[in-house]
């Protein structure tokens, strides 16, 4: 008898990129027997999907309900990448009396960085995770050569990508709130569009500084859409970047249909992360025919990329890109991008070990939108 396999993880809102990752791979799978225990989000129709607030041990519940002999695929980060110092021990019990397998999902770019600086007693409950875990995901050679060398991990690792095909939205349009909010950034000549939040490691104040020397070198209208996956704000950090700038659109709770339909809009996509592990949202923007600059971390293909935090460097390439100057064949990368996603897919199928009918066809359903409208300045 095949083993219950749930995923567990965030579902967007709010839309950060494991939490993409998992309602695309949803979307994708929904048809076979599968369940998900997602935190953060809306309540669903779906039965198979049960939502709860972890930080209130909601997952007891989930665990006792559906947990037993199950086949875990773990996407959260406070079992590992973040080792919390309750919600593991509770895991790990649980684990112990349930008899689950966990499969953990890694995709932590920062993990190695950080975990240099852990404290003796973060490195032992790493330690106890790592001794726990069934078999490891992981989005890139160099997290599972790191996993190897320095965590001494010897369970099965598997890697795979966090690129899937989006679904089709078909003729779906943007939202009466986003189109308005759109309003003023489509009426500059150039525009330019940046993905993350607001805390200084996804680089926002380095794309501004960039585009403010450029308007103020050149004199060319160049506007700035900042979509912020509110996952993660430093309020003095953002009113450091937005301060005197009206040039800058910023908007929020954008559901990943949608930036489907925003990025072809942009002359330019700058993905300005410095502790990437892969970077789903550079592809995407290829995808949508879009020129990327990137840092020099994560998928790099295709793209145009520089170091983080190098201003100077930055400031050359996007008056490089947007003058034509600098150009890249998007539509191969694309294509390429795509088959790469649809073997990315196979390997979780497989990984996952799902039985019964799987839907390898694109879905609207991928992302789904919450009834919180996005919220929206211009500043």
């Amino acid at each position: 008898m095949s083993k219950r396999v749930i995923l567990f993880g965030p579902l967007p809102p709010p839309y950060g990129g494991v939490s993409v990752l998992l309602s695309t791979l949803w979307a994708h799978v929904k048809d076979a027997p599968v369940f998900v225990w997602a935190y953060f989000g809306t309540e669903s129709h779906d039965k198979r999907i049960i939502r709860f607030n972890h930080r209130r041990l909601g997952v007891i519940k989930a665990l006792l309900k559906q947990g037993q002999h199950a086949r875990i695929i773990d996407f959260t980060h406070f079992h590992l990448e973040y080792p919390h110092p309750i919600l593991l021990p509770i895991w790990l019990l649980a684990k112990q009396m349930l008899r689950f397998e966990w499969v953990k999902h890694v995709c932590d770019g920062s993990l190695a960085e950080r975990y240099v600086k852990f404290t003796r007693a973060q490195k032992r409950r790493f330690a106890r995770a790592i001794a726990n875990i069934d078999e490891f995901i992981v989005v890139n050679e160099g997290l599972r050569d790191w996993l190897i060398n320095e965590a001494k991990v010897s369970q099965p690792i598997t890697i795979i990508p966090s690129l899937l095909n989006i679904p089709s939205e078909g003729d779906m349009n943007l939202s009466y709130h986003s189109e308005a909010a759109l309003q003023q950034f489509l009426k500059h000549k150039k525009r330019v569009c940046c993905i993350g939040t607001f805390i200084p490691a996804y680089g926002f104040a380095h794309v501004a500084e960039a585009i403010e020397n450029l308007r103020a070198e050149t004199g060319d209208d160049i506007g700035l859409l900042l979509l912020d996956g509110t996952f993660a704000t430093d309020s003095d950090y953002r009113e450091m970047v937005l301060a005197r700038r009206d040039w800058i659109t910023v908007l929020t709770n954008i559901p990943n249909p949608e930036i489907y339909k925003i990025l072809p809009l942009c002359d330019l996509f700058v993905r300005a992360f410095g502790a990437e592990s892969y970077g789903i949202s550079r592809v995407e923007a290829i995808w949508g025919g879009v020129p990327v600059i990137a840092v020099d971390i994560g998928e790099t293909r295709g793209m145009i990329t520089y170091d983080f935090g190098d201003v100077e460097t930055l400031t050359k390439l996007i008056a490089e890109v947007l003058s034509g100057e600098k150009q890249i064949d998007t539509k191969s990368w694309a294509d390429r991008y795509r088959a790469e996603a649809d073997e990315n897919l196979s390997k979780f199928i497989e990984t996952l070990r799902i039985n019964g009918s799987i839907n390898r066809s694109v879905r609207a359903s991928v992302g789904q939108q919450s009834d919180i409208p996005p919220s929206v300045e211009t500043v």
